[in-house]
Parts: structure tokens; sequence; C-alpha cells
């Protein structure tokens, strides 16, 4: 039976108004390569007035003067055009990115990844189907924006098969991949690039600071299985009700092919298991004796290659796994096919590498003009000065960051874009990077399901539209909404709790 439509109540309208409001906003502005052109001629001409106004700051490392730098100079214009390559190539999260990625596309094309998130749901009994679905999202993090084309459907067919609304089964798997982006029990593409871009603006105080990209693993962990709750509490106890009185459009066709695994896709799923038991536990085996190689100098893991070369861990683990799964399953038949599935897998993060070069170059400029130690010192003298609580700091970024989110939905954009203030900010009143990191996955995830810039959203209200064709943003938003605002206040709660009992967020990581 259709859905009858509805008589829009005030407070719909009013979100609707706010959320074109958002959207009118992003749409003026350009694309992220673009973005951070503007910004660097903006960093430009903002360097040359703070330098003619004598901007400067007493260190508090050296008791040095730090003197803003003009990009509009002639050493600054050498800077620029010499550094070009340079800045690029060293840029931290490239040659990490890349490494990693190389092994996910391996899993990723052989099909691996894809058969995995099936499996997760395809047989789980309807009273746990909203938290499997939900930590689910938190596990395809890993496969990057790939989760997004496979899960909501799929969550949809899902509940259906199980006789709930296949809407609900959208919104739980948008909101545990989109609002909790930033958690999940693997390490993902993600962490690399996050702690890439931490590092470097750690070393705007610190050049030999170096944050792995396990350094919130045991925060992000935690994080995953409390969200997967919060989504199943809030889905369970308010939204069902809500969703679950309206009626689907009957007349819609159903593909429930994504139900079943194919026997050849059951015995890859074994092989690949099999294969990362084995790579695991030779690593166990090599990590055994005390003068192992994979162990630091003194002996520990913690200081090791094991988690400095994490990335070549990582991507090795794909790897053999997408290697196992795709001859299985007829996918890698030759040994050039390997190769060619890396190929096919880099050709998807171009667009990555493109970003790479715009926030490469702003971050140099950003650096060697010294704004951003300046304004750090600056920050963090005035947040001294006015006895501000650590706590009161760490919500004040969150909610800062929350906001711009809206606007500016690419994770690595914004924190390419923040960091360089934040990180060393907060490092000159002894936060470390890992705790900043870990405060940022918390902003750049919760708001994500709320704004019409992200294209996830805009995707998700079709699928949604299929069973409800009257719906529209403003549908989709009074779902994830209440969802949104509850993983943000649980996880924030969360992360002040971890802080305050001096837990490590990952290994290696400092207390506090």
């Amino acid at each position: 039976m259709r859905g009858t439509a509805r008589t829009p109540s005030r407070s719909t309208g009013v979100l609707v108004r706010f959320l074109s409001g958002i959207e009118r906003a992003g749409n003026v502005l350009p694309h992220p390569f673009w973005l951070f052109g503007i910004l660097s001629a903006v960093l430009a001409a903002l360097s040359w007035g703070l330098h003619a106004l004598g901007a400067t700051a007493i260190s508090p490392a050296d008791g040095k003067t730090v003197a803003v730098r003009s990009l509009i100079s002639i050493d600054g214009v050498r800077t620029a055009v010499s550094g070009v390559v340079e800045n690029f190539v060293t840029f931290p999260p490239l040659g990490t990115a890349l490494v990693t990625m190389i092994g996910v596309a391996v899993a990723d094309k052989a099909g691996l990844l894809t058969t995995m998130l099936r499996a997760a749901v395809i047989r789980v009994p309807r009273r746990w189907v909203t938290f499997a679905l939900a930590f689910t999202g938190m596990i395809a993090h890993v496969a990057s924006d790939a989760a997004y084309i496979v899960l909501i459907p799929l969550g949809a067919i899902v509940f259906r098969a199980v006789g709930r609304s296949p809407v609900l089964g959208i919104v739980v798997a948008l909101v545990a991949i989109s609002a909790g982006t930033d958690a999940s029990p693997l390490i993902t593409p993600t962490d690399v690039i996050l702690s890439g871009l931490t590092t470097a603006a750690a070393g705007t105080l610190d050049p030999a600071y170096v944050v792995s990209p396990v350094a919130n693993y045991f925060f992000s962990a935690v994080s995953s299985v409390l969200l997967s709750a919060v989504i199943t509490l809030v889905v369970e106890g308010f939204l069902a009700r809500r969703v679950e009185t309206g009626e689907d459009d009957a007349d819609v066709e159903h593909d429930d092919s994504a139900l079943e695994l194919t026997p050849q896709q059951r015995r890859g799923l074994r092989n690949a298991g099999i294969a990362a038991l084995v790579y695991v536990a030779a690593l166990v085996v090599a990590t055994l004796p005390t003068g192992s190689p994979l162990r630091g100098a003194d002996g520990s893991l913690l200081d090791s290659p094991l988690l400095s070369g994490i990335a070549i861990v990582l991507s090795l683990l794909f790897m053999i796994t997408g290697t196992a799964y795709g001859i299985a399953v007829g996918e890698i038949r030759r040994s050039r096919d390997v190769p060619d599935l890396m190929t096919q897998g880099l050709r998807d993060i171009a667009p990555i590498l493109m970003l790479f070069f715009a926030v490469s170059q702003f971050l140099a400029y950003f650096k060697w003009t010294k704004i951003g130690e300046v304004t750090a010192i600056h920050g963090a003298a005035l947040l001294k000065s006015l006895g501000a609580h650590s706590l009161l700091i760490f919500l004040g970024i969150l909610v800062l960051v929350s906001l711009i989110n809206l606007v500016v939905t690419s994770g690595s954009a914004q924190w390419a874009l923040v960091a360089p203030v934040f990180v060393p900010m907060l490092m000159l009143l002894d936060i470390p990077p890992e705790t900043t990191q870990a405060l940022y996955r918390i902003a750049d995830s919760c708001t994500n399901v709320i704004t019409p810039m992200s294209p996830y959203f805009v995707m998700a209200l079709g699928f949604v539209q299929r069973y409800r064709r009257n719906a529209g943003i403003g549908t989709l938003a009074s779902m994830t909404i209440p969802l949104a605002f509850s993983m943000l206040v649980v996880w924030t709660l969360l992360f002040f709790a971890w802080w305050a009992l001096g837990i490590p967020l990952g290994p290696g990581a400092p207390v506090r």
C-alpha cells in the first residue's frame, strides 16, 4: 500500500529550512582542491599583513622569539616555488596511505570486503539485527566509501527480511557508517590519514614527534561497541515506534539474492580467515624472541618496527587475505591479477592524491610563515590566563569542529585546516597530539548524518524514497538527528571519562 502524504509540522518546516541553509552555504564552497588553493592565496596576504605589523611570540620551549614570515617576499616566493615537489613527496600521510591502500585494493577488488559485510548481517536473529547492522557499519569503515554503497541497500534488505521497515535499516546503516565514521574495531585508512596530518601539525613544535596510525586504537575500538549500543537503544526505544508506524510503498521490487552467499564465496571467506590466522601467528612467532628485529631497541613492542611500520603490516594482511579469497572465487587466476587489482584500487584513490597535493602545499606554506606557531602560543597563553579547564577547552573545540563539519564534510580536509592550530596549541597546554586527534574524531563524525552537504546523506535519501516516495531531506534528517545527538553526547562523555582516568588511547600513546 502506498504511504499517504502527511502535512509537515512546524518543527519539520524549521528543520527543512535549517538544512536548506546549510546546503546553500556549502554549495558556495569550491571543491576542496580549489579551497586549499584559495586558502594558500589568503595565507600569503595574511602573512604579509602580520609580518608588516611585526607579529611575534615568545616560544615557551626555548625562550626565542618566533616572528611571522611573509610569503609575499623574495624568500617566500623562492620557498613556494622550489618546495612544491618536496612538500608533496614528504607529506606524512602520503606514503603511509599509499602503502596501506595497495593491500586494501586487493581485498576490495577481489570482493572480500563486500562479502565480509554481507556475511556479518545476513543470518542475524531479529532481536539482534539492529546492533549487528550498526556494529557491521563500524567494521565497514575499513572499506572506506565502498561501505556506503554496500551496506545501506543491504540494511534495507536485511530489515525487510526480518519483518521490519527497510527505511529503518537504511537509517541504521547510514548512521553507523557516517556518524561513527572515526570509530572502528579495525585499523582503517582513516587512521592512517589522520595520524599523518597530526604528525605534520605536531611537527610545528616538535619535528621529531610521530603519531602512529594505532595511536587512538583502544579508544576507537571501545567507541565502536559503545556507539553500536547507543544506536540500538535509540532505534529500539524511540525511533522504531515512529518509523514503523508509517506505511512503506508495497510495490518496490527487492533483490533477495544479497541475502545468500554462494559456495565459492563461503569457501573464499574460509580461506581468507585461515590466511589471516596464519599471517597473525607468523607475526606473533617472529616477535617472541627478545632479540627479534620486529622489537624495539629496548626489546619493547611499543617502540618497534611492528608499530612504526603498521602500514606495511596492514597492507600485507589485506593483500594475503584478499588473494586467498580471490583465488577461491575465481577473481584471481594468474599472478598478474594481483598487481592488476592493486592498480584498479589505486585509481579509486586518485581524488585523495589530488587533495593531498593541494593540502601538502598549504600546510608547508602555513608552517613556513610561522602563523600557526604564533597563533598557538598566543592561544595557549590566553587559555592559561583565563584559567580555562581542559574539559571546557575540549568542549569548545568539539562544538566548533562539529559546526564546521556541517559544511566541510571531508574529514581529511577539515583536519588539515584545524590541526595546524589546535594540535600545537594544546601541546603547549601539555595535551598530547593523540588526545587532540581523538577529540577531533568525535566532532568529525556525528554531524555527518544531518548535513545535506554529505553525498551519502543524499544517496541514503534516494534509497529511502524507494520505500516512501513522499520522503524528503527533512524526513531523513528527523530520523538521523536523534541518533546523531545521542551519539555525540555519549561519545563525548566517554572521551571525558577516558581522559580523566588517564587511560592510554592506543599502543604507545601518552596517558594524557
